[in-house]
């Protein structure tokens, strides 16, 4: 049972707004683990990537790379698989460095994701201030000099004009004094603005820095809240987890109590009745309603199928692709797997007939861990077909057990009969099911 999640979880790291190193980091690391994967494992998006040489693939592949890493929860596996065989440190929270630790929490879905992502943002935006400011410093610097250079060459021009003698040269400093005065202004002005620009620079870095600080305090409160609640709700859980096991422990013993007195009472009926158990057996009566059925080597029709199913012990058998691409080609594969398998469900509860479907496993990425309630679900393994193991399961079964193999594959329908099974064509069985 999982634990319930807080009403307040953080949202979902949003990958198109994460800081420059938080990308270039994750592209490094889904890079990397793209030169190991296996080309089926490789999401189509990637494709193009992997083409690119290993150097190149973090820094030309990024977007792919990123929005891999978003929509694709196989590709984000693997990478993290590949990271803890490979590169165990790029995984751990414990690293002084932000964008390491901000990294290794956006893969692995950590609550302190959201704060690392703004702390890496709010570093890098407080390194742009500080360029921005000492860009504005030199600029104040470099108008300080011309300040200085003209009042030297202001002092200079008076002092000329100072020894000047004649009119024409007096009128000429005159001028060149005007001009000087005319820059100096100038020099001023762009010096004042220079300063102005320093100082709202100044106190935007200061007001953002106090509000990452005060949004990195609250997350650091709703963490905490979130890891006291998650730590009750394991606790409570637990103690769920021992009394359902007591409690289950007590149903066992009485079962096998019940158990033990329905042995003797069925031992004490045997006795009474003097039945031997030299009746007849299943094999016996299934080679009886196949001599009524139809003989071996013939395709059972829907009449037939349906008292095939009614007889005890029966096993069906069907072949999953060829029966779901004669009954709704139209669906992606993983949805004519999962109609089929809900559908014979629903078959085997209605009949009480053991019912298992096979399917190729060629194409599968992941294969589920159980089935519909009543149907064995398998998959061939690589290179297998799923024919071999369809006649498999044929030869595994004892002489007498009554075999339904639904397939319209005649290599199959031949094969199965040699062995004493029923063929029914795949259209009868889709036919059949729809009725369920």
């Amino acid at each position: 049972m999982d634990d319930p999640q807080p009403d307040d979880a953080p949202a979902p790291v949003d990958f198109d707004a994460l800081p420059a190193p938080l990308r270039a980091r994750l592209a490094e690391l889904a890079a990397d683990a793209l030169g190991d994967m296996r080309s089926r494992d490789v999401p189509a998006v990637l494709r193009p990537v992997v083409r690119f040489a290993p150097a190149k693939r973090a820094k030309l592949g990024q977007g792919p790379l990123l929005n891999a890493l978003r929509d694709s929860p196989v590709f984000r596996a693997a990478v993290l698989d590949w990271c803890r065989t490979n590169r165990a440190a790029a995984l751990s929270l414990e690293d002084g460095d932000p964008v390491v630790v901000g990294a290794a929490a956006v893969l692995l879905g950590s609550p302190v994701a959201g704060h690392y992502v703004e702390l890496v943002g709010f570093r890098a935006e407080q390194s742009k201030l500080r360029a921005e400011r000492d860009s504005a410093l030199a600029k104040v610097d470099r108008l300080t000099a011309e300040l200085e250079r003209a009042r030297s060459e202001l002092a200079e021009a008076r002092e000329l004009a100072a020894r000047a003698e004649s009119n024409e040269e007096a009128d000429r400093l005159r001028k060149r004094l005007r001009e000087q005065g005319m820059r100096l202004r100038e020099a001023k002005d762009a010096a004042e603005e220079a300063r102005r620009e320093l100082e709202q620079a100044e106190s935007a870095r200061e007001a953002a820095v106090a509000e990452v600080a005060a949004e990195r305090d609250r997350e650091r409160d709703r963490a905490r809240r979130e890891h006291e609640r998650a730590e009750r709700s394991i606790a409570d859980a637990q103690v769920a987890r021992e009394s359902a096991r007591e409690a289950r422990q007590g149903d066992e013993v009485r079962l096998a109590l019940l158990l033990e007195t329905l042995e003797g009472a069925v031992g004490g009926l045997r006795r009474e009745l003097g039945a031997s158990g030299s009746g007849p057996r299943p094999a016996d009566v299934v080679q009886r309603v196949r001599e009524q059925a139809g003989t071996a080597g013939e395709l059972a029709d829907a009449p037939a199928l349906d008292r095939l199913l009614t007889l005890p012990a029966v096993h069906l058998i069907v072949d999953g692709y060829n029966v779901t691409k004669t009954g709704y080609p139209e669906l992606p594969l993983a949805d004519q797997r999962d109609r089929l398998a809900h559908q014979l469900a629903a078959l085997s509860a209605r009949t009480g007939a053991e019912v298992t479907v096979v399917f190729d496993g060629a194409d599968v990425l992941a294969v589920p861990t159980a089935g519909p309630r009543g149907v064995r679900v398998l998959f061939s393994e690589a290179g297998v077909q799923a024919d071999d193991v369809i006649r498999d399961l044929v030869a595994a079964e004892p002489k007498g057990r009554q075999l339904v193999v639904a397939t319209s594959d005649r290599a199959v329908v031949t094969s199965v009969q040699r062995r004493g099974a029923y063929a029914v064509p795949s259209a009868v069985l889709v036919e059949r099911l729809h009725r369920v």
